[in-house]
């Protein structure tokens, strides 16, 4: 993409050390705003290093990011609050309901206390959680702490979410209420910035999607870009993604 105020997240030649392993090698990535984009990769590819890099929990070794124009290293305040992270494995206070650690999240980003009370009766109720919404979250299976964590991330009315594996735990009830509720959020113009190990989901919901290995993007586009990339046209996103990610083996298959 060329340069333009419709992106919204900006990868600019972000490379990664750690002591002599380089986990993530001078990627370039631009994601615009009101996109479902989706991040894949086979374990210590690379995902959550660039993860924890787009939420500010660490920084490059060299290059930067640009959220919503804001360089967050540079103004890192204004650059993260335009964005909700829900990690693959929720950390809560769990000694508190639901109830109460909305209005704890919702103080941290100054939300008023009409508005969270507002934001979280809406998506207790969508999330079926409404009738646990006084009980304290230890208590909670896992796929109902990673409803409870989406619901703090948006209370701030974020214009980015980033998602690490939306869907472990999920039943099918609620994973469709997850995708449904995903696809809301671009229709209104959100961003989300979504990594998974259940490729139907991404092929379900992403309009683009990026493909890593070995710290280094392998491919991006479309699923159609995506088949023409690994000379698979009509295949599914899970077989496309296994021939873009194998090691190279052999030459040729016969």
């Amino acid at each position: 993409m060329s340069q333009n105020e419709n992106v919204l997240i900006k990868f600019d030649s972000i490379h990664k050390e750690y002591g002599d392993f380089t986990a993530v090698k001078e990627i370039n990535l631009e994601i615009s705003k009101g996109e479902l984009f989706g991040f894949l990769g086979p374990n210590g590819a690379g995902k959550t290093t660039m993860i924890r890099m787009l939420t500010g929990i660490i920084r490059p070794t060299s290059g930067t990011i640009t959220i919503g124009g804001y360089n967050l290293y540079k103004e890192p305040i204004k650059a993260k609050s335009l964005i909700g992270y829900v990690p693959d494995r929720p950390y809560l206070y769990e000694k508190l309901s639901p109830v109460e650690y909305f209005d704890f999240m919702g103080g941290l980003y100054n939300v008023p206390k009409e508005r969270v009370k507002e934001i979280s009766e809406k998506m207790l109720k969508l999330f079926d959680l409404w009738d646990k919404r006084d009980e304290l979250i230890e208590s909670f299976s896992h796929g109902m702490k990673q409803k409870t964590a989406m619901i703090a991330a948006i209370l701030h009315d974020p214009e980015i979410l980033v998602v690490d594996e939306p869907t472990v735990g999920l039943d099918p009830r609620s994973i469709k209420l997850v995708k449904e509720y995903f696809k809301h959020l671009t229709d209104e113009g959100k961003t989300l910035f979504l990594t998974t190990h259940t490729l139907s989901v991404a092929e379900d919901l992403c309009q683009r999607i990026a493909i890593i290995r070995h710290g280094e993007i392998v491919a991006l586009g479309s699923l159609k870009d995506l088949q023409e990339q690994a000379k698979m046209p009509g295949n599914d996103l899970e077989s496309v993604f296994l021939k873009l990610t194998e090691e190279e083996q052999e030459d040729a298959k016969p």
